[in-house]
């Protein structure tokens, strides 16, 4: 059988910031493939409303409602609410940004972004890791950003804490690859999301996207998703350590 298995039968799936955006299509799109879904996220309501898109495939649908930075309570709700369930996918999504010039930035919105971003998604990588093994192999993705990778304008902190992810991604591929642990990221462009709806409001802004994009438009939330699905899923057992740049070719040249 040369066609590989895309979708996820009865795999537990967690996903942070799921209410939202990105968050939202992973887990909408995990529930299609087959997965159950632990959805985190800050809005009580929010949640109910993903839990019932999830629930409306016939999927199970757990709910966290938690800041993503108190990460020491979010690992002690997954064990009370799952148990000894292995966790087959962990995907790090939660994250904001502020778009401070670097002369502008304050430590508050160091300490804000730093924390969201990079080591929160590092402890929860840890405790993923924790449940998986060679008996229950299992798969982590970490959203990163082509910020990571290419120089933007604006936004300095969070283009590091997105290049850090990158790096922590092969260096837990590195590490975890002997346990049967898959880590890898996505590193999208634009995409319709609560962090860009009013940059995208500016039609000169989205001209300017437009000009650096091969594609030529900006990108749709489906169309991430399924590079989500397909690194949860068993068609991507022998890829670790990546980042699929998921830009509409924006990266061939960057800014």
């Amino acid at each position: 059988m040369y066609l590989p298995n895309f979708m996820l039968q009865s795999k537990l799936a967690v996903v942070t910031g799921a209410t939202k955006g990105i968050g939202r299509a992973i887990a909408l799109a995990y529930a299609e493939a087959g997965a159950d879904i632990v959805l985190i996220a800050r809005s009580k309501d929010g949640l109910e409303q993903v839990k019932e898109e999830v629930e409306a495939y016939g999927r199970q649908a757990y709910t966290i409602s938690s800041d993503i930075k108190d990460y020491r309570k979010i690992i002690s709700e997954v064990d009370q609410l799952i148990g000894d369930k292995p966790i087959d996918i962990w995907v790090n999504n939660a994250g904001i940004n502020v778009r401070s010039k670097a002369m502008d930035v304050t430590e508050e919105e160091w300490d804000q972004i730093i924390d969201t971003n990079m080591k929160s998604s590092f402890f929860l990588a840890q405790a993923a890791a924790k449940r998986m093994d060679k008996e229950n192999p299992g798969k982590i993705i970490n959203v990163s950003s082509v910020g990571g990778h290419v120089a933007l304008r604006t936004g300095v902190v969070y283009a590091m804490t997105k290049s850090a992810l990158i790096q922590m991604t092969k260096n837990l591929a590195m590490e975890w690859g002997k346990l049967g642990i898959n880590v890898n990221a996505i590193g999208p462009w634009y995409f319709p999301t609560s962090l860009t709806e009013k940059l995208l409001e500016d039609e000169d802004y989205v001209r300017d996207i437009l000009d650096r994009t091969p594609l030529n438009r900006i990108g749709k939330l489906e169309e991430l998703a399924g590079t989500a699905v397909f690194l949860g899923s068993d068609a991507s057992n022998y890829i670790t350590g990546q980042t699929l740049f998921v830009d509409g070719g924006m990266t061939i040249y960057g800014f």
